[in-house]
């Protein structure tokens, strides 16, 4: 299983040349065999960036929504208490953005790798890093 940041997951989803072709082929065959999770917090944010006007989802935001999180595309992971937590526990220059320290400490308390691009989340070296299959 891996966790996807919120840029990894729309640039999959929404067919983003960002995201290299060998990247794409490997989640797609992780999705296969259920093997790729979300945060809430990333659904959280795709709503902010679609109401913002920096995405466009088709049909619409909710339509969209309904689609990406349905269980053969992934598995979404909550934000609770423990997630909380364990960001509180990260160190405070990490990263200043309240939704990336959610993530990570998804990612920590998951187990689960996080496929990422964020140079932030990478150099700290704080959870590990999917690199691919």
């Amino acid at each position: 299983m891996v966790l996807l940041d919120t840029h990894i997951w729309l640039w999959w989803l929404l067919g983003d040349d960002r995201l290299r072709p060998g990247e794409r082929a490997a989640l797609n065959e992780m999705a296969a065999s259920g093997g790729i999770a979300v945060s809430w917090v990333s659904i959280w944010e795709t709503e902010m960036l679609e109401r913002k006007g920096r995405i466009r989802l088709l049909p619409d935001l909710k339509g969209w929504l309904v689609l990406a999180v349905r269980p053969e595309v992934c598995t979404v992971l909550a934000v609770d208490v423990d997630v909380v937590l364990a960001q509180r526990r990260l160190p405070d220059a990490f990263h200043p953005d309240p939704a990336d320290r959610l993530i990570v400490a998804t990612s920590l308390l998951s187990g689960y790798p996080l496929a990422t691009r964020d140079s932030r989340i990478i150099e700290a070296g704080v959870c590990r890093i999917f690199t691919g299959p």
